[in-house]
């Protein structure tokens, strides 16, 4: 009697996930489709994959989506690293409220932030003379990066044991020292989870990009979605496929470095007892 209710629930998370990605794989096939019939499967090509790299649209909005995921990453995990360390070193008055507020963006809608950044840059830009374009871009990809930099270092600040700082400085280190030399190293698996992370979040953004970067500058998401209003050619399901493989390598990535430090941290608790 306990097998037939285990297996209505596997049948029925197998049709969510029929219903979840079978349009997905339904685009991978077509891309390599030899005609650009969207419906009749006509042969094997990787046409459209040779068209879509000679495509100088896609490949400007390709460097711009690289060039903004890169330093958007980069700079969001220095900041959130050291905006973490200070959440970590207040007191628990003020840490639960700030923490509460960095969860915002995290949870608040993206149409909300890209309106939101879209009238801040606009109404600084005719103050400061200065219109929307990458400066923008970037600075938006930074601002909705940095709560989840904050969220992947904190957990890592937990489990630091605080007497490995206060012996390294027993032992001669300065408290910068000790920061480079033992925090650093410690936290350093949550700060890489951080900054792939929000790789992964500016290199698929659609949204935000669209109200902050101007008429000037346009990133992948938004040339698919310009392509898609003209007319959809295969090449948008090459490109959409790219896209697709990328970040699915990037989150099987951060999923097998948090099972392998889960692994790791128990270890180091059986050996501890």
């Amino acid at each position: 009697m306990k097998k037939r209710p285990i297996f209505t629930s596997r049948i029925f998370m197998g049709l969510i996930f029929l219903f979840l990605y079978a349009p997905i794989f339904l685009l991978i096939a077509f891309s390599f489709n030899s005609t650009k019939s969207r419906t009749v499967w006509s042969g094997f090509t990787l046409d459209w994959y040779s068209q879509l790299f000679h495509d100088s649209t896609i490949m400007n909005s390709l460097t711009t989506t690289i060039a903004v995921s890169v330093f958007a990453a980069l700079i969001a995990t220095v900041a959130g690293t050291f905006a973490a360390i200070g959440f970590f070193n207040m007191k628990r008055r003020w840490q639960s409220p700030l923490l509460a507020i960095n969860n915002i963006p995290v949870i608040n809608a993206d149409i909300v932030t890209g309106v939101s950044l879209c009238l801040l840059f606009v109404s600084l830009g005719s103050l400061l003379k200065f219109e929307l374009g990458f400066g923008t871009l970037l600075i938006a990809h930074i601002t909705f990066n940095i709560p989840y930099v904050i969220l992947s270092v904190m957990p890592k600040l937990y489990q630091l044991d605080k007497n490995l700082v206060d012996a390294a400085q027993d032992l001669g280190c300065t408290w910068m020292q000790a920061f480079y030399k033992v925090i650093i190293p410690e936290i350093m698996p949550g700060i890489i989870n951080g900054m792939i992370i929000a790789f992964t979040m500016s290199i698929d953004d659609f949204v935000i990009s669209y109200f902050t970067a101007g008429s000037k500058v346009q990133t992948l998401s938004m040339t698919i979605y310009a392509m898609t209003r003209k007319r959809v050619s295969p090449k948008i399901n090459a490109v959409s496929t790219l896209l697709f493989v990328f970040v699915l390598i990037m989150l099987l990535i951060i999923n097998v470095r948090e099972i392998r430090q889960e692994k790791q941290l128990n270890k180091k608790k059986l050996s501890n007892k």
